[in-house]
């Protein structure tokens, strides 16, 4: 069965070379030129993974990125003309995968889907590998057969696919200290471009979610010239 994607662009030329390029490379596309109407779409249809233009004339690609990783296990790839490492940074922090600048080369976009979908890939086999193991720890829970984490109260707390992958290899290595090399090489591909603030933009993304104050954290903390520390009592069972 072909990858489903989603394009999110106002901009009707690339949003119809993106369309064309894609499809013609197998993957089935639902293009709209505006983020209004999208999660009613996701919640009918399931797609793989979405590309979202940061200037959407009625909601901000970024709220919108928010927004659909609060509510679905979907790759989000950002799509912008402004490519200044802050920008980037803020990207990631709302929930993308990856941000791709414009102009932007065909090859590239399609080289990044396909690393993004490739991690999901792993990832959830992995998962089913794993016989849905369940890590727990202090008032969480991380199963690895539906790759949720859900707070006390059971709510289902949305993580990208880079934050899933660090949180489990956190809770599998709880009291030691993983290096930001390490730590890097985890989510990212091969193929995949990498910058060095990434690694801390996702423990940053980490600590908000878990609740943990990053002036003062009580689960995952810094270690100077060593990387980071998962600090906190982790139990495991079998889901």
């Amino acid at each position: 069965m072909s990858k489903r994607l989603a394009i999110v662009d106002d901009d009707y030329d690339v949003r119809n070379l993106l369309q064309n390029s894609l499809a013609a490379d197998g993957y089935a596309v639902t293009a709209l030129s505006s983020g209004v109407g999208i999660e009613g779409i996701l919640a009918k249809e399931p797609h793989d993974l979405v590309l979202v233009d940061v200037g959407l004339p009625d909601l901000d690609g970024l709220t919108l990125t928010r927004r659909l990783r609060e509510k679905f296990d979907i790759g989000i790839i950002i799509i912008s003309g402004r490519g200044d490492l802050t920008d980037r940074i803020v990207g990631l922090e709302v929930g993308a995968d990856d941000y791709v600048t414009k102009p932007f080369e065909l090859k590239e976009v399609h080289a990044r889907i396909r690393s993004v979908l490739r991690r999901q890939e792993r990832e959830r086999g992995a998962g089913l590998s794993l016989h849905g193991e369940q890590f727990r720890f202090e008032g969480w829970t991380l199963d690895t057969s539906s790759r949720s984490l859900r707070d006390e109260a059971k709510q289902v707390v949305g993580l990208t696919t880079g934050e899933y992958k660090l949180l489990e290899t956190f809770v599998r290595r709880p009291n030691r200290v993983l290096s930001r090399a390490f730590l890097l090489d985890l989510a990212h591909d091969n193929d995949s471009p990498a910058f060095d603030r990434s690694v801390d933009v996702a423990i940053a993304r980490l600590r908000k979610k878990l609740g943990d104050v990053s002036t003062s954290p009580e689960l995952i903390k810094t270690v100077r010239n060593g990387g980071y520390i998962f600090v906190a009592k982790v139990e495991v069972s079998s889901g």
